[in-house]
């Protein structure tokens, strides 16, 4: 939903800002803005994100595959390598990655062109397809990752030699 919201949004050069949380928590962040506890579609991030509505400046924040809020305040970004065809979206978009582990898609109004900040880097000229590789690779990596954190854990607690992230 979150890869067709952006490919839509783009299409109609609709400037947004979703955040995705993963292991840090965004409590604070959620704060800046309005409670929405709302299905993850399209629709109502395209109407969010509508130019002249209440929330459409800030961020959506999505926790456990819910918009839990919308209109949200993102740090922004010190980086001086950002272009300047990049505005406050773009900063915000990487500013949350720079002090999180959370993954920002932006969209630009004024080009319609899609980025996604991961890590502390920005990502820039992405469609639909490449989003949903890059998540899947990044949401995939995390879980097999808590597998052997789980794994090793088990081992540990048998006395037996902990082999499980070879």
């Amino acid at each position: 939903a979150i890869c067709d919201a952006a490919e839509r949004l783009s299409e109609s050069q609709t400037g947004a800002l979703m955040v995705l949380e993963r292991r840090t928590n965004l409590s604070e962040i959620v704060r800046t803005g309005t409670e929405v506890n709302g299905e993850v579609n399209p629709e109502v991030l395209s109407t969010i994100f509508y130019e002249g509505t209440p929330l459409h400046d800030g961020a959506v924040v999505v926790q456990d595959g819910m918009i839990k809020a919308a209109g949200c305040v993102l740090p922004l970004s010190n980086n001086l390598d950002l272009g300047k065809d990049m505005g406050t979206r773009h900063r915000a978009a990487l500013g949350i990655a720079e002090n999180s582990d959370a993954i920002s898609i932006v969209v630009s109004e004024e080009t319609g062109i899609i980025s996604m900040a991961v890590n502390g880097k920005l990502t820039r000229f992405l469609d639909a397809k490449k989003i949903e590789k890059t998540l899947l690779n990044l949401y995939l990596s995390e879980e097999k990752e808590e597998k052997v954190m789980f794994f090793g854990r088990i081992f540990d607690r048998k006395g037996k030699t902990n082999d499980a992230g070879k």
